[in-house]
């Protein structure tokens, strides 16, 4: 009996250690790849709740055609998931292009905060112009998704600054580690570390 209890509480264990490490393994993936999730946020959720404010009427290119034929910056908010798209492609872009030694200085925090901060200030002056000359006609529910729409796009410009924030910390601190063992670096740069040899190459000129 007692072996079979043991047996039990080892399974047990090893259960408990195989979650535990795929959820660990999963949170990780999450966070690397938080840039490339965020603009995918950043793109789908500005049009799924423009779509949903413009109930019963779906969202179309017809329906998008007559709105930009009909814009109106006081009542139009076809504008707003254009702003979060233009601003997604951006940061992607620059993101892409960047190495580890711009991403932790420089061009991607820099561009990602004026991208951020630019779509940050134009909702922001938008945003009290559109409900001032709202309808009063309007349902609850069209008014809470427009509501949603304006701060989900605020929210999401500032998820792009500490995300872009994290990415340059994390990138800061993996050169850093680098730059104490150049040798190992040296050594593993055709393997691991492809994207640091310029790092080996201003540490041997040092």
């Amino acid at each position: 009996m007692g072996f079979v209890k043991e047996e039990k509480s080892k399974k047990v264990l090893r259960g408990v250690k195989t979650v535990f490490f795929l959820i660990t393994m999963l949170i990780s993936f999450l966070l690397f790849s938080a840039p490339i999730l965020l603009v995918i946020a950043d793109t789908l959720l500005p049009f799924s709740l423009l779509s949903a404010s413009l109930s019963p009427s779906s969202l179309s290119l017809q329906t998008l055609s007559s709105h930009f034929n009909n814009y109106d910056f006081r009542y139009s908010l076809v504008d707003i998931p254009l702003v979060s798209i233009i601003r997604s492609v951006v940061i992607i872009c620059v993101y892409n292009l960047c190495d580890g030694p711009r991403l932790s200085r420089g061009p991607y925090l820099g561009i990602t905060t004026i991208c951020s901060v630019s779509s940050l200030i134009y909702v922001s002056f938008k945003a009290p112009r559109v409900f001032r000359v709202s309808s009063t006609d309007r349902g609850e529910y069209v008014r809470a998704m427009e509501i949603a729409l304006f701060v989900c796009s605020l929210l999401l410009a500032i998820g792009h600054v500490a995300v872009a924030y994290r990415t340059s910390c994390r990138e800061r601190r993996k050169l850093w580690v680098y730059k104490i063992d150049i040798e190992a670096v040296s050594a593993c740069k055709n393997m691991v570390f492809p994207r640091y040899q310029k790092i080996l190459l201003e540490g041997r000129v040092k």
